[in-house]
């Protein structure tokens, strides 16, 4: 009897195995479905070529993404990213079309390289105040970050009076050139602005998984109460991961202006909505304290193969939508469905430690 029964549940440890390692790489195995599905249907998806230019398109939301996975981390959400993104967009192309100094008859043309650090800079600036907005004034995450998204895309309004910065490829007796060169050159035949993606993916996966200030926004996602009493500076974590964010959307936006060689105030919207996507499919759990910056790329990655494999094929922009949103629908789902098994099974792990303490406190006397 006692074999069957372990018979039994082996096989059944054997189909849990199974399912689990389909819930934890899902990302991954989503990925190399939309691959194959839409290399059937389109002789053009699959080549280098394309899979370089669809990578050029997920760089813009995998930056936003890899920010967004810091602040889902510690619990918070920032719905600001894509306005900060087109904020810091408008930015770099005001700069790099030349600052007039009425006062004193000047135009300061900056180089390509000042232009991002300034404009990164203006990112980690809106991230600061919805940081200060959360963790210092308590302001719900969702509200700070609404107000923001308003905000910023207001003041990308302002800066350019609604219109849109065209040529933005600079003139080289001026010293501005270069910037195209962010999002369409390719080094090692790999375009930039994937480059800067993976860059930023490597530092931050290193933050996470080796510094104490990843292990610091782990445990403030997952109990901020327990992790202030063990000593994590809480406020200051919450703090940081917003200015990481706006720093990323910076980024993001410089990429994307770069590709398009033109930065306009509309730009961006909704992307807020692909990043949070993005970590959601890469199996974060939206309440905070588990994810990791690789499952997050891959979630950029499903929904940018996605998206360009709909348009190779010719579905309706409008079709686009209603799959991005089921995906990210479903993917809540299995999250749960995760993370509701494993709370399940650690709590099966104490019961079983239970049972085994209280026999052997029995045998002992």
């Amino acid at each position: 009897m006692s074999h069957h029964n372990n018979n039994a549940l082996q096989v059944e440890k054997g189909s849990i195995d199974i399912v689990k390692i389909l819930l934890e790489g899902r990302a991954f195995f989503a990925l190399i479905v939309i691959i194959i599905v839409f290399s059937m249907l389109s002789p053009v998806y699959f080549s280098t070529g394309n899979f370089l230019t669809m990578s050029s398109h997920v760089a813009v939301f995998g930056l936003l993404g890899i920010g967004m996975l810091f602040v889902i981390l510690t619990g918070g959400i920032d719905l600001s990213v894509g306005s900060t993104l087109a904020l810091c967009g408008v930015f770099a192309g005001m700069l790099l079309e030349g600052v007039e100094i009425e006062a004193f008859n000047l135009a300061f043309f900056p180089s390509v390289w000042v232009v991002v650090v300034l404009t990164c800079l203006l990112g980690g600036l809106v991230g600061a105040i919805n940081g200060v907005l959360v963790a210092y004034f308590k302001v719900p995450a969702f509200v700070a970050t609404l107000g923001m998204l308003y905000v910023a895309r207001g003041a990308a309004l302002l800066l350019t009076d609604g219109l849109t910065f065209n040529s933005l490829s600079g003139d080289p007796a001026l010293g501005n050139t270069g910037f195209e060169w962010l999002g369409f050159n390719k080094l090692f035949d790999i375009p930039v602005g994937v480059l800067i993606l993976f860059c930023a993916a490597v530092i931050c996966m290193l933050a996470l998984s080796r510094t104490p200030f990843g292990r610091w926004i782990y445990s403030t996602g997952g109990n901020a109460r327990a992790a202030e009493l063990s000593g994590v500076p809480v406020n200051r974590v919450k703090l940081s991961v917003y200015i990481i964010s706006g720093v990323c959307a910076a980024l993001a936006g410089i990429v994307l202006a770069s590709q398009l060689t033109s930065a306009g105030p509309t730009a961006g919207t909704t992307y807020e909505l692909t990043a949070i996507a993005a970590v959601v499919i890469g199996g974060a759990s939206l309440m905070g304290g588990r994810g990791t910056v690789r499952n997050t790329l891959l979630g950029a990655f499903v929904i940018g193969f996605l998206a360009d494999g709909l348009v190779i094929i010719g579905v309706s922009a409008y079709w686009q939508m209603v799959f991005t949103g089921s995906v990210i629908v479903f993917a809540v789902m299995l999250n749960n469905v995760q993370y509701s098994a494993k709370h399940k099974s650690s709590q099966q792990a104490e019961k079983t430690a239970e049972i085994k303490r209280e026999g052997s406190r029995a045998s002992a006397t």
